[in-house]
């Protein structure tokens, strides 16, 4: 299954990246979590840290595009397969990074993609 980061999440039950944690967890797939603030969503630990973190497949965003720059270098070196960018992640600068880099850019909605069987 495709390891999946999920970058930006939140502690609050109502916020998209929450319950993204909880449908690929559901479906079965490994999922690790990266997040402002220490915690457990769906018994997966939000780490406050990028380090540590391995063959991950799939990075999917749920931070907005003047956040993200502060993480373009972290993003590269966890080298991922692909980067998910969730409604309101749309950073068109980031994309031409990725692609230069041989990352798959994909502008699309995690929980659309899973409950479409397209993840």
């Amino acid at each position: 299954m495709k390891n999946t980061l999920v970058f930006g999440v939140s502690l609050k039950p109502n916020r998209y990246s929450n319950i993204a944690i909880h449908r690929l967890v559901d479906k079965g797939i490994t999922t690790q979590a990266f997040g402002l603030r220490n915690g457990t969503v769906k018994g997966v630990e939000i780490s406050t840290s990028l380090d540590g973190f391995q063959d991950i497949h799939t990075i999917t965003l749920y931070i907005n595009p003047i956040r993200q720059q502060e993480y373009y270098q972290s993003i590269l070196a966890l080298n991922p397969k692909r980067v998910l960018f969730n409604p309101g992640t749309e950073n068109p600068e980031l994309y031409q990074i990725l692609k230069e880099n041989g990352i798959e850019v994909e502008v699309a909605c995690t929980l659309v993609l899973l409950g479409t069987g397209q993840y």
